[in-house]
């Protein structure tokens, strides 16, 4: 996220805040056994706090900082979380102060050359610096068909190109770190049709379909929801895979 991003987000930060899913607490567990201390950890690109807010139970401070003022204005508040409105490959942190760099949905966007080199200068020796994805939605029987399709076929072409990163678990990244092996965890909640439909709406590509097809993809993909989900209020589990590339300063 260089200093003139490409900002996919910050019109619609009150629903991204809403909308968007929470990483499991066994993740920031494992972050925090794996830091060299629980003193301070830095989230980067850290949209409205999903992740911030999640560490500051496991470090004494977190700072999240993300490159749109939408983002940070939108962002959970919590007493050990700082949000300060900053680029990821430029921080106000002194030279090894952080104990984890981490950077959730969000590494694909950044200049990585340049983030890797910020990481490099504020991690503590042996810090730990974690870049985490979560894949497609999943979900059950017809309406996880009816998810897939619209995701791959109708607005497949709108999606940027950053996002095959995520469809490849960010193997594709390069990573200059003394990288280990992180423990396979699935992100997991129970959504109603409202809320599945409504973090669907806040997919970039569903933006960019809507530039140059309106509103009607979307609106017809809501319907045939509606018509097969049944009622309503009922909750679906809904799944992301996560994935992740974690490694030590060398």
């Amino acid at each position: 996220m260089s200093d003139s991003f490409n900002d996919h987000f910050s019109k619609r930060s009150a629903d991204y805040a809403r909308f968007r899913p929470t990483y499991p607490p066994e993740l920031v567990v494992w972050l925090a056994s794996v830091a060299p201390s629980r003193r301070l950890a830095l989230d980067c690109g850290c949209g409205t706090g999903q992740l911030s807010t999640l560490l500051a139970q496991q470090f004494d401070r977190v700072i999240g900082t993300d490159a749109s003022p939408a983002q940070i204005a939108n962002a959970t508040r919590h007493e050990r979380v700082q949000y300060r409105v900053e680029s990821s490959e430029r921080s106000r942190l002194g030279d090894a102060s952080v104990d984890l760099v981490s950077a959730a949905q969000a590494a694909h966007w950044f200049d990585l050359e340049a983030f890797f080199e910020e990481v490099r200068r504020v991690l503590r020796p042996h810090g730990c610096v974690a870049l985490i994805t979560y894949g497609i939605t999943e979900t059950t029987g017809e309406p996880g068909r009816l998810l897939e399709n619209f995701y791959s076929t109708v607005i497949g072409p709108y999606w940027p190109p950053e996002r095959r990163h995520v469809e490849t678990g960010y193997r594709l990244l390069p990573f200059p770190f003394d990288e280990i092996m992180a423990p396979e965890m699935t992100m997991t909640t129970h959504w109603s049709l409202d809320q599945l439909l409504g973090y669907v709406d806040t997919w970039s590509a569903v933006r960019q379909a809507e530039v140059v097809l309106g509103r009607t993809p979307y609106a017809h993909f809501v319907d045939q929801m509606r018509t097969t989900w049944g009622d309503p209020g009922m909750r679906r589990e809904v799944r992301w895979p996560l994935s992740m590339r974690v490694g030590f300063k060398n």
